[in-house]
């Protein structure tokens, strides 16, 4: 059954979103395309209308991904313009972040499997790493564009740290120390 552009871009999307929470689940080797598509509410066998493999869809995903975080931060921005910087460290350390993978930082969840993969995978990182690091640097305190630039790559590199940290101890009161930390680390306050 053939469907319309507009349903065939709407199925695309919702394929994007799937793979995006599940990759950052489960990890990459945790999903099948097929568990993809079903997740996505599709049959395995329209994926290839789509994407070309599973690693053109990886790419996509971690694009996609890093551009849901990129809008999220930007409307904390707009939202507490008196610190925003405070405002998205606090989110970024929080223990719902913590606990719920799928919807937060794809570099916390697939970093070392993401350098073991193609350069259409790691370019589409590097792309939101490079997003991420551009909003960041218009919020840390600096005088030239070059610290600022350093100390937005240290504090997101600060973060994703504390957030893999955060989630590999088996020990809640740690796993807060480490989140804590880093949040003073980072924004001289704690929570």
């Amino acid at each position: 059954m053939k469907v319309s552009r507009e349903q065939a871009a709407q199925n695309r999307e919702r394929i994007l979103d799937a793979a995006a929470r599940l990759f950052r689940e489960r990890g990459f080797e945790g999903i099948g395309v097929a568990d993809t598509m079903k997740a996505a509410g599709l049959t395995h066998g329209g994926f290839y209308g789509h994407f070309s493999s599973k690693e053109d869809l990886i790419a996509e995903a971690c694009a996609r991904a890093f551009s849901r975080s990129h809008e999220r931060w930007s409307k904390m921005v707009g939202r507490t313009p008196d610190d925003p910087l405070s405002s998205i460290v606090r989110s970024y350390l929080s223990r719902r972040h913590r606990d719920d993978p799928g919807t937060g930082c794809t570099l916390a969840a697939l970093g070392p499997d993401i350098a073991r993969h193609d350069s259409g995978v790691r370019r589409a990182v590097a792309d939101g790493l490079r997003s991420a690091f551009n909003l960041l640097s218009g919020l840390v305190p600096s005088k030239s564009e070059a610290a600022r630039r350093q100390k937005a790559i240290s504090t997101y590199a600060t973060l994703v740290g504390a957030m893999i940290m955060a989630r590999a101890v088996d020990d809640a009161a740690l796993s807060q120390e480490i989140l804590d930390a880093a949040q003073v680390s980072v924004s001289g306050s704690g929570t």
